[in-house]
């Protein structure tokens, strides 16, 4: 066992009154494990990956179809976010509620992407971040993300970030559609699909 060393530690608790999960993360603690940071959901005993949706809760507009596509293929859904938020009772739906502060949440999710992760959201950063550890990328209005598009995507909304801080744009992404929510139900359940088909399974 390696010596204590500084990282992070992850406080899980959950409710006696409820079915779904909570874990409260604290980023202050230390809490290694063989110089890796402790967590509930990194892959590392199983040689077949497991199908497991993350959702990037804050402000996300889509968590009920997540719940509804995932609990249709008994996959276990992660709810991310960086304040309390209310879940459905589902023992397959659980919260994750990280420490204030920029990026906390993005990293949680980033760093267990994986081949059989399905990431939600609308994070372009963090779509690029999780791509490249092998997960699925899908993002609020349906777009999945790949390794051949995340790439332009990225650059654009760098330019983008750019223009509007010299002022050059001042307006922001359209607002979010009803076709929105049903592409990304379709999105989803494909993604998931194609998973299963490839031999992977849910979670237990």
């Amino acid at each position: 066992m390696s010596a204590r060393s500084p990282g992070r530690a992850f406080d899980h608790s959950t409710a006696s009154n409820r079915k779904s999960s909570v874990i409260a993360v604290d980023e202050s603690k230390v809490e290694p494990l063989d110089g890796e940071p402790c967590s509930p959901h990194r892959e590392g005993m199983s040689a077949t990956p497991t199908i497991l949706v993350f959702i990037d809760a804050d402000a996300c507009p889509v968590k009920d179809e997540v719940y509804k596509v995932a609990g249709r293929h008994g996959v276990k859904t992660i709810v991310v976010s960086n304040s309390y938020m209310q879940l459905p009772r589902d023992p397959r739906i659980e919260r994750v509620v990280v420490g204030e502060g920029l990026d906390i949440a993005d990293d949680y999710i980033a760093e267990r992407a994986r081949r059989g992760v399905v990431v939600i959201t609308a994070d372009i950063p963090l779509a690029a971040r999780c791509i490249k550890a092998g997960a699925d990328v899908i993002a609020p209005n349906g777009r999945a993300h790949t390794e051949q598009s995340i790439g332009l995507v990225l650059a654009t909304r760098n330019l983008m970030d750019d223009l509007r801080s010299a002022g050059q744009i001042t307006g922001g992404p359209r607002p979010f559609a009803p076709k929105d929510r049903s592409n990304f139900l379709s999105a989803l359940d494909l993604a998931i699909v194609r998973l299963e088909r490839a031999g992977l399974k849910p979670e237990s």
